[in-house]
């Protein structure tokens, strides 16, 4: 069954003290060749029928993400992509 994946990430402009602190880690790793990291959310959402992705914006707008700071993305993926997603 399909989904409606929503993305949500902290705007280019906004600090990301959560990225900062994993790419100040990652040296201590042996990872030396990443220059930065952001942290996200992904939100997943299941429709009773057919996936919309109208209403999927909606949701993102008023609820799953403050626009003020983040921007988003919806996007429909099988849920054979989503079960692959994890390593």
């Amino acid at each position: 069954m399909p989904r409606v994946v929503v993305d949500v990430m902290l705007k280019p402009e906004i600090l990301d003290p959560q990225g900062q602190a994993v790419a100040n880690a990652l040296p201590r790793l042996g990872v030396s060749d990443v220059a930065s990291v952001r942290i996200g959310r992904r939100i997943e959402i299941e429709f009773t029928g057919e996936p919309d992705l109208d209403r999927a914006r909606e949701i993102a707008d008023k609820l799953l993400a403050n626009p003020v700071i983040e921007d988003f993305t919806v996007r429909v993926v099988n849920t054979d992509e989503t079960a692959g997603a994890q390593s």
